[in-house]
């Protein structure tokens, strides 16, 4: 039965629901689900003979009536770009066309594209207009000035009007970014012939907006328009903190609203390092971003925040302004869950929800939200008024999903992702998801509630993975220096999705340590062993660790200071412990190459703990074939058993670059490790499995980072990606169950 809207009947739903297993795969039979199906890398559209690392970037997307071809907005192009989707999970470029300025936002009507152009040289002397763009034709052949500088534009349903917000943007370094800052926005409203082309070009129609609100009144900012099918149109004055409706045939303001303010509980507000729902914010403005009508009556807003505010959810209002429901720190607690949270933003607007869609699916009214800084879309059902959304999935993007639109008619979801540095390796791209899964693919691993404070256990970076050498249904992972405090997960495998039952944090002397943890592997006579990889810039050491199982480090363990002096960085990457006739050895994997090793060779440590000695030998690595160039390296060494270890070699590379992620065996029998100063064995590998047909099974953009592999005390072998805690990186954590050791290794 639906729950009613009571904030505690939201959050146990969105708690179970994002766990997944108990929420939404319960439906009725027929319930579907979105699946990533494509990703295309905005750059593609360039023409033949420009660099491919020119800064290219897809902010807003739109469709063409037939649901065939996609159109972007590319900002610092200076164009819109055109995707073919006849096949919709082989998207195909289809190049670009110039629109003389920066382009904000694009509806199409037909076969024309009308875009938002701002040219405005200073924030003084805002300036822009429409474009009109037959999609046929190839170039832009009119131009109708809005008065002001756009951003966003929508059209209305019977295609009878166009609405323009004209924000005019303030000068966030001016006066410490606070409003007034004149002139005020406004919004432009066309209205349109049967060709799809204004009719008042020449005359647009300009709706005052000044005088409504009670932040900054004689200074409307508006920021983003929808229309209804009454041709209303709803704007967001996101720094005013206002909601205005606007009637189009009679351009008259009908009515508005303070979007108000709202209390946040058990979230995370301080950037420290640490994801810890510990904190509250009251009396906190909402500030919305993109708004969306999902019927008459009723409209939903994303509520990034901006100057003063920002309450990290969403909110959907009546026409009066009466608050129907607001889902409060329930998108910071999905994040939170799914490993997607932006620790970084914590003491800021946290997810930043930005983008909102809605879309009827045959029965079933779905309203998309977009986290710009957690690179997720939330995926809700709408059950109707009086009646709390129902959540249904969450959907991993790109970096910085911006635009998103709904193509009910052909059971597709499209998101661009607007973060474009190509030195970084980051790149825009356009996602397609296709409603054709009968259950939810992501998330793969959720965390559980930490009943120390409501709030999900907060996870993410995750760089090493062991098994429980006597539960086939734990393993335990550690996550790298990303965050400041250095812990251990206790993941329960049997679960689907699996989850992070618990964590410990690492201390010494009582209290908490940071490490740059690369590797984990299990003590034969309890607690762990880990490596902390070293940075030379950074002073940092390569440590072998011995931890207790309640997280106390009871010895660091360095290299001899013959090794140390080869040290440069890119040290301890993976670790295992093997014990033959009574004694133990653990097994340390260096991820590159040092001063003292041969080109193309990187160390295998040896280090028995019984009489403290460290020993090597070489492993041979393979060269880069990425068209990206970049390196190789390896990411973990796992015991198979015996003499026979498996290792993680791959190359540095994400996305359409990323060429070489693979399992290799290696059986260290076949060589006598020696001292660092004596020429080294030459460890034989063999090439087991490649990861990358695995990873790329995703049909998302490809994680440069497999790092963690544990075989379980029953044999199943499990993967974990790096999400490297979504700082300019997706946060998708993939945790993949490749299938068992015996018919992998």
């Amino acid at each position: 039965m639906t729950k009613r809207m009571t904030r505690a009947g939201l959050l146990a739903g969105v708690s179970l629901a994002c766990l997944i297993a108990a929420g939404p795969a319960a439906d009725a039979a027929e319930a579907r689900y979105f699946e990533p199906i494509a990703t295309f890398p905005v750059f593609a559209n360039l023409p033949a003979g420009i660099d491919p690392k020119t800064e290219t970037v897809a902010e807003i997307v739109a469709v063409t009536e037939d649901g065939l071809t996609l159109v972007t907005s590319d900002s610092p192009g200076e164009a819109i770009g055109l995707i073919d989707i006849t096949d919709p999970a082989v998207p195909e470029a289809l190049g670009r066309i110039a629109v003389g300025g920066e382009p904000t936002s694009v509806v199409v009507v037909g076969a024309t594209a009308l875009v938002g152009v701002n040219t405005a040289e200073s924030y003084t002397d805002p300036s822009g207009h429409l474009a009109v763009v037959p999609l046929d034709a190839g170039h832009v052949t009119e131009t109708c000035d809005v008065g002001g500088q756009p951003d966003s534009v929508a059209l209305s349903p019977d295609r009878r009007f166009v609405a323009v917000a004209i924000e005019n943007e303030r000068d966030e370094d001016l006066n410490d970014g606070v409003i007034p800052q004149l002139p005020a926005g406004h919004l432009a409203v066309f209205t349109l012939g049967s060709d799809g082309v204004p009719t008042n070009c020449d005359a647009v129609t300009i709706v005052d907006l000044s005088g409504l609100a009670a932040v900054a009144g004689d200074d409307p900012e508006p920021e983003y328009v929808d229309i209804n099918a009454d041709n209303q149109a709803v704007v967001t004055l996101q720094e005013n903190n206002h909601i205005v409706i606007v009637d189009l045939p009679s351009a008259r303001v009908v009515a508005d609203f303070s979007a108000g303010a709202v209390d946040l509980a058990a979230i995370d507000t301080e950037r420290d390092g640490v994801i810890a729902g510990t904190g509250a914010l009251e009396g906190l403005a909402r500030e919305p971003d993109a708004v969306s009508w999902i019927d008459a009556q009723r409209l939903v807003t994303a509520n990034e925040g901006d100057y003063e505010g920002g309450s990290r959810g969403f909110t959907v209002f009546g026409l009066d302004g009466s608050v129907a429901f607001d889902s409060a720190e329930a998108m910071e607690h999905l994040a939170m869950a799914i490993g997607h949270y932006p620790e970084k933003r914590a003491g800021k607007k946290g997810v930043e929800p930005e983008g909102v869609e809605v879309g009827v699916f045959g029965d079933d009214t779905l309203i998309f939200v977009n986290s710009e800084r957690g690179n997720f879309v939330a995926v809700y059902r709408d059950n109707g008024p009086g009646l709390s959304p129902t959540f249904i999935q969450v959907l991993p993007t790109n970096v910085g999903p911006e635009g998103t639109v709904a193509i009910p008619s052909r059971d597709l979801f499209v998101v661009a992702t607007e973060v474009d540095e190509a030195d970084e390796k980051l790149r825009s791209t356009v996602q397609i998801f296709a409603r054709t899964a009968t259950a939810p693919a992501y998330p793969q691993l959720v965390s559980e509630i930490d009943e120390a404070t409501g709030a999900p256990i907060g996870w993410g970076a995750l760089s090493g993975l062991v098994a429980d050498p006597s539960d086939p249904a734990i393993v335990y992972a550690v996550n790298d220096s990303f965050y400041k405090a250095s812990n251990i997960y206790t993941i329960d495998v049997s679960a689907s999705p699996a989850r992070i039952t618990g964590a410990v944090t690492l201390t010494r002397n009582g209290e908490p340590v940071s490490y740059d943890l690369e590797g984990i592997a299990t003590r034969p006579d309890g607690g762990f062993w880990l490596v902390s990889e070293g940075h030379v810039k950074r002073g940092r050491a390569n440590l072998l660790l011995q931890v207790a199982a309640d997280g106390r480090v009871v010895t660091e363990i360095g290299l001899p200071e013959v090794v140390l002096a080869q040290m440069i960085n890119n040290g301890f990457e993976g670790v295992a412990s093997t014990v033959a006739d009574g004694v133990e050895t653990v097994v340390v994997a260096f991820q590159r190459p040092w001063k003292d090793d041969p080109e193309d060779h990187t160390k295998i440590g040896f280090y028995r703990p019984a009489d403290n000695l460290w020993s090597f030998a070489h492993y041979p690595m393979s060269p880069p074939v990425s068209s990206n160039g970049g390196w190789v390296g390896l990411s973990e060494i796992t015991h198979l058993g015996g003499s026979r270890f498996a290792v993680i070699e791959r190359d540095n590379q994400p996305g359409v670059y990323a060429a070489f992620k693979v399992v290799t065996l290696i059986d260290t029998a076949t060589v006598t490790p020696r001292p660092a100063t004596e020429t080294l064995d030459v460890l034989a590998k063999t090439e087991a499995l490649d990861l990358l047909t695995e990873m790329s099974a995703s049909n998302g953009w490809v994680s440069d980072k497999p790092e963690g592999l544990a075989v379980t005390a029953d044999g199943r072998v499990w993967l974990v990606i790096d999400n490297d805690g979504v700082d300019d990186a997706p946060g998708e954590t993939q945790f993949l169950e490749l299938g068992t050791a015996a018919e992998l290794f």
